[in-house]
């Protein structure tokens, strides 16, 4: 039976360890409590098992846990903070196609989709008067449609079309903006590159 619980609790926290890694600590740490009543119910025997929790749950260390887990909760950067990065990333994916930088161009576009899904995880759901709203739907759509074919003009070198298509991706995002009630938060191309350490010209011969 223990054998058995400690296999469970070890699945349990393969398994939380991977949300972990995508920006759920509040996950991590419940496998850890339930792994540790699991463990406490079958060594005191068919004890009663909440009559424990409830001690466990009054223990410094518990508090302490909690503690810690609220301050890092109170530290982790909200979504406007991954859609400034989101910003700066597809500012500098338009410059870089237009300067036929495709290698570049496709690392931007890449952390471009990377911090979007980051800003969706920290809030998946926005509340709007007319309901809730699933961004991780509407980024889904984003991802699959229009960021694919940025995708595919950048990996065809084709200009005119990265062009076509970066357009409609901005209307696609400012869509989302609407429905998020945020119309006012209006993207435009982009007039100047926001990262002007990086060098967006394909030919260079420093820094070697």
């Amino acid at each position: 039976m223990v054998e058995e619980a400690a296999e469970k609790c070890s699945r349990t926290g393969s398994t939380r360890r991977t949300s972990f890694s995508t920006g759920s600590a509040w996950t991590l740490f419940a496998a850890g409590a339930v792994c540790g009543a699991v463990f406490t119910m079958v060594w005191i025997g068919g004890g009663d098992a909440r009559a424990v929790a409830a001690a466990s749950a009054d223990t410094d260390e518990f508090r302490a846990l909690r503690a810690e887990v609220e301050r890092l909760a109170s530290i982790v950067p909200d979504q406007a903070h991954a859609m400034a990065d989101v910003g700066v990333h597809f500012t500098n994916l338009w410059f870089a196609a237009r300067a036929k930088n495709w290698p570049l161009a496709d690392f931007y576009l890449a952390e471009t989709r990377s911090h979007l899904k980051w800003a969706v995880r920290i809030r998946p759901i926005r509340q709007t008067k007319a309901g809730d709203i699933d961004l991780n739907g509407i980024l889904e759509a984003i991802d699959n449609s229009l960021l694919a074919e940025v995708k595919a003009a950048v990996d065809q070198q084709d200009l005119k079309r990265f062009e076509s298509a970066y357009r409609q991706t901005i209307e696609g995002c400012y869509a989302c903006h609407k429905a998020s009630e945020k119309p006012f938060i209006r993207p435009q191309i982009p007039g100047a590159a926001d990262q002007h350490i990086i060098n967006i010209e394909p030919d260079v011969s420093w820094p070697e």
